[in-house]
């Protein structure tokens, strides 16, 4: 990791670009720091290597968009999930070849995936209102779950283990997050995410759940983003939001808003080690990167950036972010202000 007091999110600057002819819609950094994966508008799961941005697929396995990724600690394997329901597991480092193991995981969408810190365990939720925990033995993961959790009432958007471990959060298209055991037992009702779900009376439509999600390194605190002050469910009208909420009592500690107020949602969060949460947005008002400092309402800087940010990953290093773009573009923001 470079020097601590050479992070300035002040100065970020673009310092890599990739264009890929389809939508992005999410992105996963390699914990070896080799390369970055994607999800795009498409059946593919794409390599992108950091040695010149060349591009390869990996195909053959989903038949939709794929939003969910996810490494192994070691890095010798990448879980995807998509759109058509199905957990793939692969090896992304040699060649393109067909997934490890390609399970039918969910009825319907698949929406994330999260791997234990210890590599041990895959979680993943979906659109049937369920939380499913996926054993990893020998290197693969198992075809059957070991546990199937039950009780949200609504489309699970997002699942987090907490760094240490020992818990496992969801939250859902309500704002309701629950806790679960690392064996994927019911622990409690955390709380709520009151100000990123909305029940149109108009449309007779809900509108929310946690589009992102991220625990601080601690802990203490748990961040979902997505959507709220929504006017209008039909078109999706509403500014991006992160609900940052005590991890003990579940109470809101912080709400999370642009300064100048932009349609759109919060596609993307990840807490820095430095102390501070980055954000990527998009929608009506375009794409932003934001920084905020914990405890603070409004970031301390932000980035326009050419598209919708609908994906966002922090570098193993913690020195630059990745951003997946609705334009098809992947860019790279480095942390570290550019010599002089």
């Amino acid at each position: 990791m470079p020097d601590p007091a050479a992070i300035d999110p002040a100065q970020a600057n673009e310092i890599a670009s990739h264009k890929h002819d389809r939508p992005l819609v999410a992105c996963a950094w390699d914990p070896l720091g080799r390369f970055i994966v994607c999800g795009a508008e498409d059946a593919a799961v794409h390599r992108v290597a950091l040695d010149g941005m060349a591009a390869v697929a990996f195909g053959g396995a989903h038949d939709s968009w794929v939003r969910a990724l996810g490494f192994s600690p070691d890095g010798r394997s990448a879980f995807s999930g998509g759109y058509d329901g199905r957990l793939c597991q692969w090896a992304l480092a040699g060649e393109p070849a067909p997934p490890l193991r390609a399970i039918p995981a969910h009825d319907g969408w698949l929406r994330a995936i999260a791997v234990s810190p210890d590599g041990t365990k895959v979680a993943t939720c979906g659109n049937d209102r369920l939380v499913k925990v996926w054993p990893v033995v020998d290197g693969l993961v198992a075809e059957a779950p070991v546990a199937v959790g039950t009780g949200h009432e609504s489309h699970v958007y997002e699942v987090a283990w907490r760094p240490d471990g020992l818990a496992l959060a969801s939250c859902d298209l309500k704002g309701q997050i629950k806790e679960w055991t690392p064996a994927g037992a019911f622990v409690r009702d955390v709380g709520k995410a009151e100000a990123l779900w909305k029940y149109d009376e108009g449309f007779r439509a809900d509108i929310g759940g946690a589009r992102a999600i991220a625990f601080r390194t601690d802990g203490a605190q748990l961040a979902v983003g997505g959507i709220t002050r929504v006017t209008n469910a039909f078109a999706g009208v509403g500014h991006p939001g992160v609900s940052v909420l005590e991890w003990a009592d579940g109470k809101l500690a912080t709400l999370l808003e642009p300064k100048e107020k932009q349609h759109g949602v919060c596609w993307g969060l990840v807490w820095h080690p430095q102390g501070f949460w980055i954000q990527a947005a998009g929608g009506g008002g375009g794409g932003w990167l934001r920084f905020f400092k914990s405890g603070e309402a409004n970031e301390f800087h932000a980035v326009k950036l050419p598209a919708n940010g609908r994906g966002l990953a922090l570098s193993p290093d913690a020195s630059r972010v990745a951003v997946a773009l609705a334009d098809g573009h992947l860019k790279i923001f480095s942390l570290v202000p550019k010599p002089a």
